[in-house]
């Protein structure tokens, strides 16, 4: 289990985050400090809270986990 955090701050930066989190063939868990979702579904998302980081937990290798990374860029926290 892989993790790192993002902040996703429109409408348009979940849609876009979702459309990176489908592409992929691995799970793609959404964590705030109360729920947890899945990051491929577009309604789930909007259970989370964005006023803080999330936490995003991904069962891959290294390898993929590196190419989501940069996909995500403009989201990560840094």
């Amino acid at each position: 289990m892989r993790e790192f955090q993002v902040r996703l701050q429109s409408v348009q930066d979940i849609q876009r985050f979702v459309s990176l989190s489908t592409a992929r063939p691995f799970p793609v868990v959404i964590r705030d400090a109360y729920n947890r979702v899945n990051g491929k579904s577009f309604m789930e998302m909007f259970c989370l809270d964005f006023n803080q980081p999330l936490r995003v937990v991904v069962q891959c290798s290294e390898e993929e986990l590196g190419a989501l990374r940069r996909d995500a860029e403009r989201f990560l926290v840094k």
